[in-house]
């Protein structure tokens, strides 16, 4: 269709303009900056030269509404629908299960379609680019990449006929522009357009001659093509420009030119054009002239995502001049001309020159801009390379990066010229220009390498309170790349001349990167039995219920629900103070913003403000930075959050200000009694064996990061205080309670609705009731409907997440590895209030042994009480945190007794039928079937063997390998929490209405469900729906969490069946042979009820304290995980080559949700042990509230190959025989952290370090590369911490 917006706003962007104005809400919010891919779109171009149109994947979320101009835009319900005809696209990511939450879905989609339309059969390293700016949370990425696969050129589905097509592709019509749309994309008048906003005038020049007229006119206007920079600072930083000139599309701006000695590149070239023009310069050009192409490239294939590179524009990228540019050191290295332009002409200077002065406004003239870039061609004794290290390898800016370059005496190892700039190390690119003048003239040799990075450290200055990685790290990077380059510069002048030695064999691995390839997984599990019904599809890996709809966008989530009459959006505003007193609210001016409609503060709440020791609004005192004080409610979404920036809060602090567990402990600041387990008499034990090991392990908090921020949307019926509330929450009684509480009504006034959430994963738990009554509040006050979505930094900063902890450890030990004894405490980060922290605690205490039989264990615990946001329910429920602490001491055993790890966690595991440390018995039979297959199948000794050859080869690349394995449980400690109850209704047709407790998370519950009524019903499941979970339907349900929601629910809905068949059974066996619909309809006539209950009371569970004894779990779920990783002792990253998985899942329900269940913890659990990290101000402020600053997991990170294996067992307590597998893979990601700490132990003895030792996690590349200590990390002089206030604290 044809979109004509006669009053486009220049501050409208394009995600909210699709689902605001065309109610097309396929296309997602999550992040709001570009970074998670949940908003991409393709956008088309009409070239009129080329007569071609150009499709490429865009962020609709930075994409400005009047930069679309004669474009066509394809949102993911342009390429199929179920009411028309899927794409194959959105089919193969539903049937290859690559949805589980479903919101990436959409982003996913687009993304790959976009790849198909500029490639219709591409290869696996395309396909990787293409996804490398979408994230997912739930999947593990694995079989969204199956999916894409399909489409490369070796496909992994059906060929017809050798075609290499699949037989259900359909023909697609290939997009083309009609006579009008090409003329109105050509432009033919020529015409400037004139955007007039609210605020904002956007100008959109025709020619470059009227371009510079207006430059010269409005010297301080931005200039915006891709609006990546301008646009993320206006939304996040709150920057105000009136004017905006945006050439966009200006042919004058956008050419490339190949000349003799090198490349002109326009710049208007987005960053995925610049790639191009290059890769085809290497590909003509002799490889001595593309040194500094290939440096770029290298750059480019990681800089941020693909979205952004076909957005930022070569010309935006040099301008801006970031810090961590990736781009501007190369250029700077490789000698690049800028070419500037104004109405008085043209000129040129060096690139390098642009980072002597402090702004790119010193550098221009009034008037002027940049016009394009000349690359020149390298020579022949001319070396460039480029280097970067980030959180993680792909779309994260870089915590150092460099571009080096090298110009010899013709014939000659001596330098005649010597660039060396970086990146992330100042306020913009550094140039290291006095260690270049004082080693031209020297050789290229070990003594200029010496004296090279003495003068580099020196030269190079770093702040202490610089952002981002410590300064140390910064300056170990710079020599690391130094030392790195010299290498490199050395190899290639041996290559040059044989008179010139080449480095040794072991150094060659430092100059590789790690390879990014397509992962290739392998899934087993269970055959189905061949005399069950063709029509029972339980065991059956059966596809997501709302799988297409995932991939088409069409799975409506709640902020998905069209708007209202009368309808407002809330906004809050939250404490900027970690504890002081509020002295004032002033929210005058905040009142008299356009479009505000009220405040709201605590005196509003007509019932209780503090509600089981959570508060609404803060009134008198605010204990942490991000405490919601007061609500904003207006007409849009953003006058809402403008309006909330207009009220001004007084406070006066108030001491003590507790941050860190460290702080806490020092203050005897602690929430609930101490937890405690104990068996044996582990003080005589102590004094009884060979060694005594004392440590600390600190590990770090995770955000939820659910791709779904948290949503509200509340409805006030207007009579009997009656409220109706759709949120996406794992716990639609405690929302209840709280809203019921909140409003000082009973709970039946109170009706929640729950059918899908974006992700969950623990967060949506207990936050979306305090949100929930929050909205219920204003729309009680205001009497309007209210719509109330987190913004992602909103949402990160308020909701806390997992606990960090600090563990303190002492075990005793013989010197063979046998482990006689272990005191171990540990102290937990529970921020300001109780939320969920006490179960925390218990299941970190009940859970701590693992899988090891310890005669004598002691264990305590204690949840500190700190002014940071309360930290929450999160997969694994405390178990990921607590176990690594125990495989981090049987680790440091090992070390000490110079043994392998694997062998002394074999001999230390439990081998025959015993009691937990509180009396709970169990038959570790399943423990040991896992570990000996993961032992087998994974080749695990003889990868030892080759890993341990590897690193006698290599000096600065190590590989080490892990095995790790799992006692887990399911379940909670009370039987009323696991008690659940369903509902179902046969219809008059046949057809059957499922409803019960359970929340759909992304986890697939709905689906195993409708398997459940199937079989018990034997009737095929198109027969049965299942549409939401409601508190009208099933009240009191519990919350969907502890890997308990298909065991509890699927009893209900079992038992609910079960009463109906028996009620149909009269009637089955007087007509055996007749259908369903004939028994229903005769049951009806016989006045039989369709509609039954279903109830399950619950696991018979208990934890006596007091007496350290109890059934706390229902049962075990057993694993073995096992990873190999290399790691980059120069830089700190890794690569993980290989995972194994075993997990115990007695008999799967279905085995592509649960393996999907693993792969997806397995993911998430790698990340909270190696890219994710919390960073806090020494106040309290949390500064890595986005995906731009907190990294999870992307496609790049996951295993080269991937095993899981679903091993057998009997479980007779649950449905089926199954378990509850939604957690567990959660702490096989230890696996890899393990490996890492095998890497760097290999590391350490080579420089002669044999003493144990731990690692705290998340082992970041900051921490591996510093724990593989060298000369270059002895060198760094470390500031005293006593003069001055560092950047970021670590809160565990």
């Amino acid at each position: 269709m044809q979109v004509v917006e006669r009053h486009a706003d220049p501050e409208w962007n394009l995600m909210d303009y699709l689902r605001r104005n065309l109610s097309l809400t396929g296309t997602k919010y999550s992040c709001g900056t570009g970074d998670c891919g949940a908003c991409t779109v393709m956008i088309s171009k009409y070239n009129p030269d080329t007569k071609k149109i150009h499709h490429y994947s865009a962020t609709a979320c930075l994409t400005s509404i009047c930069s679309l101009h004669g474009t066509a835009v394809t949102t993911v319900e342009g390429i199929g629908s179920i009411k028309t005809r899927i794409h194959p696209v959105q089919e193969r990511l539903a049937k290859c299960h690559g949805t589980q939450c479903g919101f990436c879905s959409p982003g996913m989609a687009m993304s790959i379609y976009t790849l198909l339309r500029n490639h219709p059969i591409p290869s696996t390293e395309q396909l990787m680019e293409a996804l490398g700016g979408n994230l997912c949370r739930c999947t593990g990425y694995r079989p969204i990449l199956e999916s894409g696969k399909t489409f490369c050129e070796e496909p992994t589905v059906c060929q017809l006929q050798g075609t290499g097509k699949c037989c259900m592709d359909q023909e697609e019509n290939q997009y083309s522009l009609n006579k009008k749309e090409e003329r109105m994309a050509e432009d033919p008048q020529k015409k400037t357009l004139y955007f007039h906003g609210e605020k904002v005038l956007w100008i959109s020049p025709v020619s470059l001659n009227e371009l510079l007229e207006l430059r010269m006119k409005y010297p301080t206007a931005p200039l915006v093509m891709g609006n990546t920079t301008v646009g993320l600072n206006m939304k996040v930083k709150g920057e105000f420009h009136p004017l905006i000139i945006s050439p966009i599309g200006l042919p004058a701006l956008n050419f490339v030119d190949f000349k003799d000695d090198g490349v002109t590149i326009g710049a208007g070239c987005s960053l995925s054009e610049m790639k191009e023009i290059l890769t085809h310069a290497v590909s003509e050009e002799p490889k001595e002239k593309t040194k500094t192409y290939r440096a770029l490239l290298k750059h480019l294939r990681t800089l941020a995502g693909q979205q952004i590179r076909n957005m930022a524009t070569l010309g935006g990228h040099v301008a801006s001049k970031h810090d961590y540019s990736d781009i501007n050191p190369v250029l700077a290295a490789g000698k690049a001309i800028l070419n500037l332009i104004s109405k008085d002409g043209e000129r040129q200077i060096l690139i390098e020159e642009l980072f002597t002065t402090p702004s790119l406004k010193e550098e221009l003239r009034p008037g002027e801009l940049i016009f394009s870039v000349f690359v020149p061609h390298s020579r022949k004794w001319e070396f460039v390379f480029s280097y970067r290290q980030a959180q993680r390898m792909e779309n994260a800016f870089a915590i150092v990066n460099a571009g080096m370059s090298v110009h010899f005496e013709e014939g000659t190892n001596i330098i005649q010229d010597l660039k060396l700039f970086f990146g992330s190390v100042g306020p913009t690119t550094v140039s290291a220009s006095k260690t270049c003048k004082q080693l031209i003239g020297r050789q290229w040799n070990d003594e200029m390498l010496r004296d090279g990075i003495r003068m580099v450290l020196e030269e190079i200055f770093i702040l202490p309170t610089t952002a981002g990685a410590t300064v140390k790290y910064k300056k170990t990077l710079t020599t690391s790349f130094f030392f790195i380059f010299y290498l490199s510069v050395k190899k290639e002048l041996h290559e040059l001349e044989q008179r010139y030695p080449d480095i040794p064999e072991t150094s060659i691995s430092a100059l590789e990167d790690f390879p990014i390839k397509i992962p290739e997984g392998r899934e087993m599990f269970q055959c189905v039995d061949p005399h069950q019904s063709p029509q029972d599809p339980v065991g059956h890996p059966v596809m997501h219920q709302s799988g297409i709809k995932h991939a088409t966008g069409e799975a409506v989530y709640y902020d998905d629900i069209p708007q209202v009459d009368k309808e407002l959006h809330l906004a809050v505003v939250t404490s900027t103070r970690a504890h002081a007193k509020i002295l004032s609210i002033d929210i005058s001016e905040a009142l008299k913003f356009p479009g505000v409609v009220d405040v709201i503060t605590a005196k509003d709440v007509p019932g209780e403000n503090n509600h089981e020791g959570e508060i609404l609004y803060a009134e008198d005192e605010v204990i942490c930075v991000g405490q919601i004080i007061c609500s904003v409610a207006a007409d849009t979404h953003a006058h809402a959050r403008q309006a909330a920036e207009k009220v001004k809060i007084t406070y006066e602090d108030v001491e003590p200000r507790i941050i860190t567990i460290e702080e806490a402990i020092e203050h005897k600041s602690f929430m609930f009694e101490e937890k405690k387990i104990e068996k044996g008499n582990v003080d005589k034990a102590f004094k009884h064996v060979d060694e005594i090991i004392e440590d600390e392990v600190h590990v770090g908090g995770q955000e939820h990061f659910y791709m779904e921020t948290q949503t509200t949307l509340v409805f006030p019926t207007g009579e009997d205080n009656e409220m109706v509330i759709f949120i996406g929450t794992q716990f639609p009684t405690h929302v209840q309670d709280f809203t019921a509480a909140a409003l000082g009504v009973p709970r039946n006034k109170i009706m929640c609705h729950m059918k899908r959430t974006g992700g969950a994963f623990g967060g949506k738990v207990t936050k979306p009731a305090l949100l929930g009554a929050i909205a219920a509040v204003a729309a009680h006050k205001t009497g309007h409907p209210i719509r109330f979505m987190l913004e992602r930094c909103d949402d990160m900063l308020i909701t806390g997440g997992r606990h960090p902890i600090l563990a303190k450890f002492k075990v005793g030990f013989m010197k063979n590895g046998k482990i006689k004894a272990v005191d171990i405490q540990y102290f937990t980060n529970a921020g300001c209030t109780a939320d969920e922290s006490e179960m925390v605690l218990e299941f970190i205490v009940l859970k701590s042994e693992n899988a090891y039989d310890i005669p004598n264990f002691r264990c305590r615990g204690r949840a500190c009480k700190t002014n940071l946001p309360s930290n929450t329910a999160f997969r694994g429920f405390g178990f990921p945190q607590g176990t690594l602490v125990v495989e981090n001491y049987i680790t440091a055993v090992a070390i000490k007794c110079g043994l392998l790890p694997e062998k002394v966690r074999d001999m230390n595991m439990y081998k025959t039928p015993n009691t937990t440390a509180y009396k709970e018995p169990f038959n570790p039979e399943p423990l040991l079937k896992c570990w000996k297959q993961c032992l087998e199948k994974s080749s695990f000794q003889s990868r030892r063997t080759a890993i341990e050859e590897f690193n006698k080869k290599n000096d600065w690349k190590k590989r080490g390998i892990a095995i790790i394995p799992m006692k887990f449980t399911v379940g909670v400690p009370h039987t009323s929490e696991s008690q659940a109850a369903s509902l179902v209704h046969i219809y008059q047709d046949g057809s059957v209405l499922v409803t019960h407790g359970g929340c759909e998370l992304g986890q697939g519950l709905h689906t195993k469900m409708i398997q459940i009524a199937s079989r018990e019903l034997k009737i095929p499941s198109s027969y049965i729906h299942l549409s939401e979970t409601s508190t009208t339907t099933v009240p009191n349900a519990s919350y969907t969490a502890g890997s308990m929601g298909t065991d509890i629910n699927g009893r209900a809905v079992q038992n609910a069946c079960q009463t109906l068949l028996k009620r149909l059974d009269p009637i089955i066996k007087k007509n055996p042979k007749g259908k369903w619909e004939d028994w229903v309809s005769q049951a009806f006539s016989e006045s039989i009820s369709l509609s039954a209950t279903g109830y399950f009371r619950g696991y018979k569970t208990y934890m006596d304290w007091e007496k350290e004894v109890g059934h706390p779990y229902p049962y075990f779920v057993y694993g073995a995980g096992c990873s190999e990783v290399e790691i980059d002792c120069l830089t700190g990253a890794h690569k993980l080559f290989r995972t194994d998985i075993f997990m115990d899942a007695a008999f799967s329900i279905n085995p592509a949700v649960d393996i999907g269940q693993i792969e997806g913890a397995f993911i998430q659990g790698m990340g909270l042990y190696t890219t994710e990290e919390l960073k806090y101000s020494p106040e309290g402020v949390l500064y890595t509230r986005g995906p731009d600053d907190y990294k999870i997991p992307t496609v790049t990170e996951i295993p080269e190959k991937f095993y899981v294996t679903l091993v057998h067992s009997r479980n007779p307590i649950a449905i089926y025989s199954s378990k509850g597998l939604g957690e567990a893979g959660m702490f096989m990601g230890s696996s890899v952290f393990f490996a890492i700490m095998d890497a760097v132990g290999a590391a350490r003895r080579k420089r002669g370090l044999m003493e144990p030792f731990t690692m705290n996690s998340p082992a970041t590349p900051e921490l591996i590369r510093m724990s593989c200590v060298d000369q270059f990390t002895e060198q760094i002089h470390r500031d005293d911490p006593s003069t001055f206030k560092s950047w970021s604290i670590h809160v565990s």
